[in-house]
Parts: structure tokens; sequence; C-alpha cells
């Protein structure tokens, strides 16, 4: 029988032993190490089965079907780098869009007001815009004006 701090009394003593907590994780342990003798277990598989004939043509190097040339490590221009990070800026902000989406018919049950939710994201796409224009007016995303370096 278990008592109100979870430990076990034994009909016979009357002595109160502590639940051994153990035994709840085993499932996920033992999952665990199934996962990864599995992952282990296909990589060696895929070795000592699979054929090793290294040629010349499997160890040259590969682009896309065109032969490398140049040195790999050349420098880029900021402006790759410019346009990466205003990707990731503005896929992080139609991430918080989404949300919003989805919930905004229950919006005005939430906020106790039928408009707050929508100004609310007029405020902030008004900062998006901001942003946008910005960039723009510093020419990161026109191409065809390519300053050797921002």
């Amino acid at each position: 029988m278990r008592d109100a701090r979870g430990s076990i009394s034994s009909p016979l003593t009357g002595h109160m032993q502590p639940t051994n907590y153990f035994w709840n994780y085993l499932p996920l342990v033992l999952q665990i190490i199934a996962a990864v003798g599995m992952g282990v277990g296909m990589v060696a598989l895929s070795w000592k089965i699979g054929r090793h004939r290294n040629t010349a043509t499997k160890l040259s190097t590969y682009e896309c079907g065109i032969e490398a040339s140049g040195d790999a490590r050349g420098r880029f221009s900021v402006r790759f780098y410019m346009v990466a990070m205003l990707f990731i800026l503005f896929d992080v902000e139609m991430v918080f869009m989404l949300p919003w989406a989805v919930i905004y018919r229950r919006l005005p049950a939430i906020t106790g007001s039928r408009l707050f939710g929508f100004w609310e994201m007029v405020v902030y796409l008004g900062f998006v815009l901001v942003g946008l224009l910005y960039v723009v007016k510093k020419g990161v995303l026109n191409w065809a004006s390519d300053k050797a370096d921002l």
C-alpha cells in the first residue's frame, strides 16, 4: 500500500519502504539504448557490407556538375551575408504573424476589445515596413549597383 508520501508499506512488517523511481525511467532508458544501438548497428553494417573502392573520380571535388576552379576560400561580399540576415529576420517576423492569424477571431474575447488585435498587428507591420524601407534605402537589395563591400 502507498501512503500520502508515495512510500510503500509492507503489510507484514508495517515499515515504510521508499519508492525506487529508477523503474519509472526504465522504459525511457531502454528506448534511448535501442535508438542509439540501431543507429550504430546500421552504420556498422553499412560499412561492413559496402564496397570500398576509392577511385580518382570518387575522390575528386564535385560542385553541381561543374568542374571546380579557383580557391574555395575566396572572399565574399558583405552583401551576401546581409541578405542572409535579412532573410532570417523577415522569416522570423512571419513566424510571429502565424499564431496571431490562427487566433484572430478569438482575440476580442481574449483582449476585451474588438479591434485591439487588429491595431496591434498594424503597429507590428509598421515596424516591419520601416525596417524594410531602411534596407531598401541603404541599397542592400539593389544588386545592380554592387559596391565591393557595403
